[in-house]
């Protein structure tokens, strides 16, 4: 069967058509499945009506809303591919990412106005649309006259098809955008209908933005029938929505769930509709899953995956148990097996499996119908990332006899700081911006709320001289605020090896000589 994941809203429209099927928090608003329907077809016939074919490209921009979710059906409805925008980043790097997939719309929140006019200056696009409050009605409009019926294009399209590119930070501190088919979406989806056991009855709370591949977790659920909790995480505005919503499943990383535990009064939550947590971002502390069990009254598992390929493997609710109970309490310093969907292995260099033993280190390498099907506009990466049907993901591990994963490294040096990636050559490429800077190495250094902060390793130009405070403003102007360094080191030189290359992990060793390093 040809699967379109567009047409996910018009299978419970005819089954349960008065039925909640969204409700956004931040905008107080709720939708059932017949009018979600209606309007996704209206939008796809809209967006056709601006001459797009099969294939073309739409770009959005906003936080978690309605129009997003109904963005990503209209577009599988209609043969587009949508690619989506991470607002957190500058108006020069969404331009460039703009460039790169052409589309022929962008569809922007009235909250990014400015932005948008900043764009629609650089950019080469011939449509803009905008929705919301204080927005100029555009959307709107453009659902009110269009038809309401069924998207010519939706009985032909599904399968492989592509239906969205998410962007990613690349080795060379360029963005590249992993493109997903209608069947990987949804084999992503099978993956974790499996691994977090979800049953009809569920209601899901979206917590991360639907620009990240999380957006998988979600449309999954609402595959099932399922409502959709929309929030923009704060942590007590979270518990009040699972005790208000009886939500039962959320997507947090570690981060997310101390707030959540250290929120005042959190014992007075009624949280007991929740049966399932899954977490991701790197193996969680010990303590910290301890708390997390006593603390809230359901399950937990870990996912392991990629922008390129989700779902990759999971440690299951009985590991947790186990774990905590005294019974292979090492464990909980893996990300688990492979999952239902696809193949994993630990390779050498050649390709050959390392040893189960627990300590021969390689890299993870997955064979899954989840996975992307290449790098956008990229075929050389794409080539060297998939050999062979299997993607090399670029994470360093071991793996022992029963299969258990154990990342000890991330190739490309990549930082998780609260469940962000943040990759290294981004951040120096913005820091050498500074005339003051000769060379410098980023790197990533415990961190108390964010398991990781960025520290840069600077060296001066002879005779120059910057602050720290000049470094992070330097690189303030070309990140998002989230990558830049949180502190800065000024140095004589950078440890290197023969071939010239940095060696981060000297600089790394002595802030990580006393803890365990999750990535």
């Amino acid at each position: 069967m040809t699967i379109n994941q567009g047409l996910i809203p018009a299978k419970w429209a005819a089954l349960t058509p008065d039925a909640q099927a969204l409700y956004d928090v931040p905008n107080n608003r709720r939708m059932a499945w017949r009018e979600l329907d209606e309007r996704v077809r209206r939008l796809a016939n809209g967006l056709r009506s601006f001459g797009l074919e099969v294939g073309d490209r739409v770009a959005v921009l906003t936080r978690n809303s309605v129009e997003f979710q109904e963005l990503y059906f209209a577009a599988g409805r209609a043969g587009l591919i949508l690619q989506p925008l991470n607002w957190r980043l500058g108006s020069a790097e969404l331009a460039r990412l703009i460039g790169d997939a052409a589309p022929r719309v962008v569809i922007t929140s009235a909250e990014w106005r400015d932005v948008a006019k900043e764009l629609q200056r650089d950019c080469d696009v011939p449509t803009w649309l905008e929705f919301g409050e204080g927005g100029d009605g555009s959307y709107e409009d453009l659902l009110a006259r269009s038809s309401a019926d069924e998207p010519v294009t939706s009985a032909k399209v599904g399968g492989d098809d592509p239906f969205f590119i998410l962007y990613t930070g690349g080795t060379t501190g360029r963005s590249k955008g992993a493109l997903h088919t209608h069947h990987s979406a949804a084999m992503g989806g099978l993956n974790q209908t499996v691994a977090e056991r979800i049953v009809p009855s569920d209601v899901y709370m979206l917590t991360g933005q639907m620009y990240h591949i999380p957006v998988v977790l979600s449309m999954n659920y609402l595959r099932h029938g399922c409502p959709l909790v929309l929030v923009n995480f704060e942590a007590e505005q979270a518990l009040r929505v699972i005790e208000a919503e009886r939500v039962s499943a959320f997507l947090g990383i570690t981060t997310m769930l101390n707030w959540m535990m250290a929120v005042p009064g959190f014992s007075g939550y009624d949280l007991s509709s929740l049966r399932n947590i899954q977490y991701g971002g790197g193996p969680m502390p010990s303590s910290i899953v301890r708390a997390a069990l006593e603390s809230f009254p359901c399950t937990l598992i870990q996912g392991y995956g990629q922008t390129e390929g989700p779902g990759m493997t999971f440690l299951s609710q009985e590991d947790h148990t186990e774990a905590v109970a005294g019974r292979h309490a090492h464990r909980l310093r893996s990300c688990g097996r492979e999952g239902f969907v696809g193949r994993l292995r630990v390779v050498d260099e050649t390709g050959a499996d390392v040893p189960r033993d627990g300590r021969t280190a390689g890299e993870i390498v997955v064979k899954s119908e989840a996975n992307m099907i290449g790098y956008w506009n990229q075929p050389e990466l794409t080539a060297r990332t998939i050999r062979d049907g299997w993607m090399w993901t670029g994470d360093i591990a071991t793996w022992d006899e029963h299969s258990y994963v154990y990342i000890v490294d991330r190739a490309k040096d990549m930082i998780i700081s609260g469940g962000e990636n943040i990759y290294s050559v981004q951040v120096e490429e913005a820091i050498a911006a500074h005339p003051a800077v000769l060379e410098c190495a980023v790197i990533g250094v415990p961190d108390e709320e964010w398991g990781e902060s960025v520290k840069a390793v600077v060296v001066l130009k002879p005779g120059q001289s910057a602050t720290e405070a000049d470094i992070i403003g330097t690189a303030k102007q070309n990140l998002a605020s989230y990558q830049k360094p949180k502190s800065v080191d000024f140095v004589d030189s950078l440890p290197k090896a023969p071939t010239g290359k940095i060696m981060k992990r000297e600089l790394r060793a002595p802030y990580w000589a006393d803890r365990e390093r999750s990535v």
